[in-house]
């Protein structure tokens, strides 16, 4: 992989790269931008740092007051990158992001990007340079198809496949879309499954009788007494061989098939410490099934307060439950982001989901250092602001929070659901504030484009109403 994260950079250059994000938290995007192209001179496979340096120049683009003089100058730096690309790849990259500094979103330099940076052999950054084309145009059929090109190049099977139901969701009459998302969608069970480095299916089991066993299992459906009888044999070959680690799993998947949820994560656990804890995946499959058990308890108690009224004997003890079943699966969620968290602390996508956590079980002041450092992350930039703003709004700290959510609002042009969720919440702080006018105008821009969303329609037409009443 050509990616290179902010602990390959050097001490230099790692210093260079705070101050760059100290800069973009004070808002000074020209001085950001000079740093972080500086870094990426040195350091060009340093994606983030791409990242970071679009959105910048993307937000200080936005704040510019337009002038009906200025004459775009992208076309002749285009053109003198397409010639040196010819020769030098890495040079051309260089100096198309002069070019992207003004227009960020220039069509023919970023696609010329692309072709420049596979060409230096950094395809991540290719696809980067598509995803920041679609940002403005998430409907561009052509530039989605090069970005599933590009992912099955990468042989990111998962990402093409999710490119081609996008393309088949605006146009479901596309032929090349329908026939290549189901063969990258084959390609992507092959890769899970391990098939693309076996010769054969049995080449994936090394016990020829488990194969044939498995063999008869498929042709079968599964009901449950198919499955029990599947259990009881791998349960047998598991006391044969209590240190194998295949058996402890399938044991953990059948169990789970036959939805006893509890059986599975005790399985799954024996499997995770065969592992010694180091299996992620296996961890993850017991938080989810810890959190569906939960969920399944939740339901049923929900569906018996909504049943009965509350002079009923075990309303009370119901509604208990019900809390700290909620309650249990919020921690569920928090201890899993923790753990991912100190697995790798740099990691701005997990302080993010850990935050998010935080938030979610409504320990606000515990999410707000989570995603102010998850607000460096381009990718989850504006997420985590939208949540920082509610956390502020949550403690009191209305200032704040219209700050936050202003500025979050001010980066996002076209009225996407990020853009209505952002409003909204903005609206709901200029309300408490007393700024009646200005949430209204929130809730107006909203009403524009989706009548439906949440309250809006009830806000905005009830203040009409007010009007022709008077006063």
């Amino acid at each position: 992989m050509a990616v290179k994260t902010e602990k390959d950079l050097s001490q230099g250059l790692r210093a260079l790269w705070l101050k760059a994000m100290a800069a973009i938290e004070l808002q000074n995007f020209g001085y950001a931008i000079s740093l972080l192209q500086e870094l990426l001179k040195q350091e060009p496979e340093f994606l983030t740092g791409r990242q970071l340096l679009r959105r910048a120049e993307v937000t200080k683009g936005k704040s510019a007051k337009k002038s009906f003089f200025n004459i775009s100058t992208a076309p002749i730096g285009v053109m003198k990158a397409q010639r040196e690309m010819k020769t030098d790849p890495k040079r051309a990259v260089e100096m198309l992001e002069d070019v992207l500094e003004m227009e960020p979103y220039n069509r023919q330099a970023n696609l010329l990007l692309k072709e420049a940076a596979v060409a230096a052999g950094w395809p991540e950054i290719g696809v980067f340079a598509l995803r920041s084309l679609l940002e403005e145009h998430p409907r561009d059929v052509k530039v989605l198809h090069e970005l599933g090109g590009l992912y099955h190049q990468l042989g990111d099977y998962e990402n093409e496949v999710e490119v081609y139901n996008q393309i088949s969701a605006i146009d479901p009459l596309d032929p090349q879309a329908i026939r290549l998302g189901k063969d990258a969608l084959a390609r992507a069970s092959m890769k899970r499954g391990g098939w693309t480095e076996a010769e054969s299916y049995r080449d994936l089991i090394k016990d020829k009788d488990e194969a044939i066993s498995l063999e008869q299992q498929s042709r079968i459906r599964l009901t449950g007494e198919a499955i029990d009888q599947q259990i009881a044999e791998a349960y047998a070959r598991h006391q044969a061989e209590p240190e194998n680690l295949d058996f402890a799993q399938r044991l953990g998947a059948l169990n789970e098939k036959k939805e006893d949820f509890e059986a599975a994560i005790r399985w799954y656990q024996y499997a995770a410490d065969l592992t010694k804890g180091v299996d992620t995946g296996l961890l993850r499959r017991i938080s989810d099934l810890k959190i569906k058990c939960l969920e399944r308890e939740t339901a049923a108690h929900e569906e018996f307060l909504s049943a009965h009224s509350s002079t009923d004997k075990l309303y009370a003890e119901k509604s208990e439950q019900l809390r700290a079943a909620k309650t249990n699966r919020a921690q569920i969620h928090i201890a899993d982001a923790q753990e991912r968290v100190a697995r790798n602390p740099t990691d701005l996508q997990l302080r993010f989901e850990l935050g998010e956590s935080f938030f979610n079980a409504g320990r606000f002041r515990d999410a707000v250092p989570e995603l102010q450092r998850a607000r460096q992350n381009p990718h989850a930039r504006l997420k985590a602001m939208n949540l920082l703003g509610c956390c502020y709004g949550e403690l009191g700290m209305l200032d704040l929070a219209m700050k936050q959510l202003e500025e979050a609002s001010q980066e996002i042009v076209s009225m996407d659901a990020m853009k209505k969720d952002i409003l909204y919440n903005l609206g709901i702080v200029y309300e408490r504030r007393n700024e009646t006018e200005k949430s209204l105008a929130c809730m107006k821009q909203i009403y524009e484009v989706d009548y439906g969303y949440r309250d809006v329609a009830g806000r905005v037409e009830s203040s009409y109403e007010r009007d022709v009443s008077g006063p």
